[in-house]
């Protein structure tokens, strides 16, 4: 649900938001609406980042890996607990701080999180596929 608001912004970063709206192909009010989010989050969260990719934009460390690569190793870090986090942490070799901070993150906001998990075991089911198919045609 949205409703309309209204702000006053000086001249200068409405033509900032503007010219980024037009680069990035979207509307002024989505650009805000992303922005102001995103605000929002780092705000709660210091220490995450957002980042473009091939899914769109995303959580992350700032200077380390994206939150959902880390809750999906979490899933299948054994331990329980802080000896869990300690484990992945020096497993992927981040301090466990910042793994404690991308479960919060999770914590907060799991369906955008799950849905980044979901797109990237989709992309490797379909890669298992193809490599699967081209095995299957090189060793006939």
């Amino acid at each position: 649900m949205t409703r309309p608001t209204s702000f006053r912004l000086p001249e200068d970063l409405l033509d900032s938001l503007e010219h980024e709206a037009r680069a990035s192909e979207t509307s002024v009010t989505a650009l805000v609406a992303t922005l102001l989010g995103e605000g929002l989050k780092v705000r709660r969260f210091p220490g995450i980042t957002f980042r473009d990719g091939p899914a769109g934009r995303r959580a992350g460390l700032i200077g380390g890996p994206d939150v959902w690569e880390i809750v999906r190793d979490l899933r299948h870090t054994p331990g329980r607990g802080m000896r869990r986090v300690e484990t992945l942490a020096s497993e992927i070799g981040v301090p466990a701080e910042r793994v404690r901070l991308a479960a919060d993150f999770y914590a907060a906001y799991p369906d955008e999180i799950d849905r980044l998990i979901d797109l990237d075991e989709e992309e490797a089911g379909r890669a298992r596929l193809l490599i699967s198919r081209r095995d299957q045609l090189l060793t006939k």
